[in-house]
């Protein structure tokens, strides 16, 4: 990624691409070897931290987010990205993903997999840290696995890849060893799951990792505040102390850019981004996100697939990113992004042309001759989304739909519609919590405790369990698209783009690395003087 001054992003115009990345590992039956990356030797261990710069200001700055993070910090509670995303900095798995694309051992220092492709042997690095100065055993990691096969405590999330786990031991202090009931080609990527101290019981409100930062404080609604771990494993963190200040209120961004309150922003729209001046360096990567208008598959008119149908051919998605995003954006036409390289399948993008005649044709045919009325839920935090919806809107009257948008708080958005389901359509954007195909496709099949859309395709399920239950990656991947080109064919969301991520950065920073999912890693971001 390169910065580019304000100057060159007014001229930028057309689409960014995304790269394409994919998973890495070891090989089957031998010790795995990480590849190189920011801050790691070829074999995960520490490399020689590049020199502190000499400090004529305080070593810290302030990262302005647009929502404030789950009421528990605890990462195996976390539903929204956000907390995800800041979370990040503070816990590791026994695996990590790269800026690449690629997993590189974490907590773990190597791993071997056996013949058959059924047990992971983890060593531990030896000594790794917790914040609170504990040793991380192989307790912690057993227990930490254990814990979300088959949550036995309050609003711990289960990852249900992990339910392919038929025992995971401690073979020693420092050796862990998983067994699975069946091969699974992407069961390395489902250990970025945090490891948390075993014995430890205060992750909602004071979480503790092994990541590069560890936790100080929060005021709900307000801040969250982190420091530089100094017995991280690995190559410290350049600053000393990052403050995360949450701005709900999207007029509220540019006054805090502008006036030096805040150092770091992401996500910003083209239209924040051309009026910040010349104080910031602006930085190019994408969201890795989903975005699309989500329909309510089991309400009216929405469950009748051709009233779907007639919205995707009534969005011009290439209007809203010219409109909306000065050009910026991926187009998208299912539920996976560029960035997922060989299953991303390209030729979905196009398969509803922007045709009015053609929605109007199907909205007739579905019993909606003069249209009807409907709301587009959006959470009032998000500006790139509700640009968005503002743009669908004038869109939807040319056939005859008439569309009103229910702006609602990020708090209101997770009850009310994601997990209450109380909506008919809504504009966000949907992230992949591992660096898998099966983080964005599972949650629509039909009995997917997060298919907030309610989605039902008998063939979407038997695809999923296929793709699932095959233990040859060629067979597996040829599945995912199957399952994305049922979601496309049957319409059961509008999509729209991987959003293009623009992030100011306060002259005088630098550091800030992109990656195939919706993280922000700080520990890379130091000032250049």
């Amino acid at each position: 990624m390169k910065t580019r001054k304000l100057l060159a992003l007014l001229l930028l115009l057309g689409l960014l691409s995304a790269a394409l990345c994919g998973c890495g590992g070891g090989s089957t039956g031998t010790t795995a070897e990480s590849k190189p990356t920011d801050g790691y030797t070829s074999t995960g261990t520490e490399a020689p931290a590049d020199p502190q710069p000499a400090e004529t200001h305080p070593n810290e700055i302030t990262v302005g987010i647009a929502q404030d993070l789950d009421e528990s910090l605890d990462p195996h509670k976390a539903v929204a990205a956000g907390t995800k995303e800041v979370m990040f900095n503070v816990f590791e798995g026994l695996m990590k993903p790269t800026p690449e694309g690629d997993l590189i051992p974490a907590v773990a220092e190597k791993y071997e997999i056996s013949d058959d492709q059924l047990t992971y042997t983890f060593t531990i690095r030896d000594g790794i840290k917790f914040h609170n100065g504990e040793t991380v055993t192989a307790g912690d990691v057993v227990n930490s696995i254990t814990r979300c096969i088959e949550p036995y405590e309050a609003d711990v999330l289960a990852v249900e890849p992990l339910s392919s786990v038929e025992k995971v031991t401690s073979v020693d202090e420092r050796t862990v060893q998983i067994r699975l009931k069946e091969p699974n080609t992407e069961f390395l990527a489902y250990l970025t799951l945090a490891i948390l101290p075993a014995e430890y019981d205060g992750q909602d409100t004071a979480p503790v990792g092994t990541g590069p930062f560890k936790f100080v404080s929060r005021a709900a609604q307000d801040n969250i505040v982190l420091e530089r771990f100094e017995d991280y494993w690995g190559e410290k963190a350049y600053l000393d102390k990052v403050t995360y200040k949450i701005i709900e209120n999207a007029d509220s961004i540019l006054m805090s850019l502008q006036s030096g309150a805040v150092d770091l922003f992401a996500h910003l729209t083209s239209t924040q981004v051309a009026q910040l001046g010349d104080d910031f360096n602006i930085e190019e990567g994408t969201m890795n996100l989903v975005q699309a208008m989500y329909l309510n598959n089991a309400v009216e008119p929405f469950d009748n697939v051709k009233v779907r149908q007639a919205l995707c051919h009534a969005v011009d998605r290439q209007q809203i990113l010219d409109l909306a995003f000065d050009g910026y954006g991926s187009l998208i036409g299912s539920s996976m992004y560029p960035a997922f390289g060989k299953y991303f399948d390209e030729s979905l993008t196009n398969y509803y042309p922007h045709d009015v005649e053609k929605a109007k044709a199907l909205l007739a045919e579905a019993g909606y001759p003069d249209g009807f009325s409907m709301t587009i839920t959006v959470p009032s935090n998000y500006q790139p989304h509700i640009d968005t919806a503002q743009v669908i809107v004038e869109q939807l009257k040319e056939v005859g739909i008439k569309a009103e948008i229910l702006p609602v708080t990020w708090e209101s958005w997770l009850n009310d519609t994601y997990i209450g389901r109380q909506f008919q359509a809504t504009v966000v954007g949907v992230d992949a919590s591992t660096m898998t195909a099966r983080a964005l496709l599972e949650r629509f099949t039909s009995t997917a405790g997060n298919n907030f859309i309610n989605y039902n395709s008998p063939l979407y399920d038997s695809l999923f369990v296929k793709a699932t239950s095959s233990g040859g990656d060629e067979a597996q991947t040829q599945f995912y698209k199957e399952m994305e080109a049922d979601l496309t064919k049957n319409a059961a969301n509008v999509y729209i783009q991987d959003l293009a991520d623009l992030v100011a950065v306060r002259k005088g920073l630098t550091g800030v690395r992109f990656y195939p999912i919706y993280v922000l890693d700080l520990s890379g971001i130091r000032y250049t003087d």
